[in-house]
């Protein structure tokens, strides 16, 4: 009997934890498999039993050595993965494209972070894939960093493939269905690759897993999943989990007709004027922008007349995230929606400046505390916080960092044009932490 089976069963009085007793009465969402570790259910920090089975499957699923689930996302994995490689004040290397939970890992470990860049598509104004090059030369820069850090794929669905004669991590959050079919990316090869399974498969939010390639790295990244995941893992999540693993089992005839659906609407596409699809490396995300509207724009049409919610929007485009478990009615209903947008009139400029690496006068752990400024007054100051967008959660600003008058440009601009633009403090639109 497998875990979802098993908890599907549970007939026992529970004089334990949570609270609620999995008393229907109190109409609480799945509260009927919501259980502690109790006897014969395994626990995540130290699996042996189905749990530990889980985990088995999801590596031999994906071909790797080992890997660990999560119930804290990907962020967990990453804040683990990055402590299980580096000590406190080491160096590393790192995509300027990273996620903030990338940044948060370095701040918590004293990091000493250098940056790399990826190549820049200037027509929708979006970085893409990292160069061989730009590795081989920040590494032989950098003979003392501990490991390199890069997104593949990106939010838009750009893969880079690169090697690395130091340790590689690959946040891959949004790859989790690669290598799963023949029409769809191979998956990515590093020392360790982090996937969340919740954003492009079956499963529930929150749910993710680090794979680990290189065994040596295991119980360091073991240690710290443990210190920084819930000492009380969800076993509501861990069931998704459990479904989703045999999905994975299962998902032939699933992928054929995903691969159909995804083939009906690149075709249809075609026939577009004013919207134009971006082209990546990952055909189940779509990145739509328009000459006669602002992403923004083009998301609240879609939202407001066809009842169709987009992944996120830029000041430039929109990113739709399609999966195997899209239906046919869905697709026809966004074709539809996109058909009849093609026709509306405007004139849009996008703004496709390559963004500029702020100069860094402290590391980010060295600012520990700030003072609320106009952000219009800020110029030449030192940034206390993040500055992103969420979605993606990419910083344009990081702690210690001097603040530029096109910094400034951009954060107003972007705020201006709808963007969700915040920072650690909640103080935008109007102020930031300086030091």
């Amino acid at each position: 009997m497998n875990l979802s089976e098993k908890l599907n069963a549970i007939d026992s009085y529970p004089f334990h934890m949570p609270g609620h007793k999995r008393n229907s009465d109190f109409q609480i969402p799945c509260a009927e498999i919501d259980i502690t570790e109790i006897n014969g259910f395994d626990n995540l920090h130290n699996p042996t039993e189905m749990l530990a089975d889980m985990q088995k499957d999801l590596a031999e699923i994906y071909g790797f050595k080992k890997s660990i689930i999560s119930v804290n996302g990907s962020t967990c994995c990453i804040l683990a993965a990055v402590s299980a490689l580096c000590r406190k004040g080491d160096k590393i290397i790192i995509a300027r494209n990273c996620h903030k939970s990338v940044y948060n890992a370095c701040f918590i470990n004293n990091l000493d972070v250098v940056y790399i860049e990826p190549e820049y598509d200037y027509e929708f104004g979006v970085y893409t894939r990292i160069n061989q090059s730009t590795v081989d030369e920040a590494v032989k820069g950098n003979p003392d960093a501990c490991a390199v850090v890069i997104t593949s794929p990106t939010y838009e669905g750009f893969i880079s493939r690169i090697n690395c004669p130091i340790p590689l991590i690959i946040d891959a959050a949004h790859g989790a269905h690669f290598g799963l079919c023949d029409y769809l990316p191979k998956k990515q090869e590093a020392d360790i690759v982090i996937q969340s399974l919740h954003k492009t498969l079956p499963a529930l939010t929150q749910t993710a897993v680090v794979h680990i390639n290189n065994e040596k790295y295991y119980y360091q990244v073991k240690k710290y999943m443990d210190i920084f995941e819930s000492s009380s893992p969800s076993y509501v999540l861990l069931s998704s989990v459990d479904r989703c693993i045999d999905f994975l089992k299962n998902r032939k005839s699933f992928f054929e007709r995903y691969k159909t659906l995804l083939e009906d609407f690149y075709s249809k596409a075609e026939r577009l004027n004013n919207l134009k699809l971006l082209k990546n490396d990952d055909k189940s995300r779509i990145v739509v922008m328009s000459n006669s509207i602002s992403g923004v724009e083009l998301a609240d049409i879609l939202r407001s007349k066809y009842n169709i919610e987009a992944e996120g929007a830029t000041l430039n485009y929109i990113i739709l995230i399609s999966t195997v478990c899209d239906t046919a009615e869905g697709f026809k209903r966004l074709y539809n929606a996109l058909s009849e947008t093609d026709r509306q009139e405007g004139s849009f400029t996008p703004y496709c400046k390559k963004p500029s690496i702020p100069e860094k006068i402290f590391n980010s752990y060295d600012i520990n505390c700030g003072n609320p400024c106009d952000l219009n007054n800020c110029i030449d100051k030192i940034s206390a916080e993040y500055v992103f967008a969420y979605p993606p959660g990419i910083p344009i600003i990081v702690p210690g960092e001097k603040i530029s008058k096109a910094t400034v440009e951009e954060i107003n601009g972007l705020i201006v044009n709808g963007v969700n633009i915040i920072s650690d403090s909640s103080l935008l639109p109007n102020k930031i932490l300086v030091y």
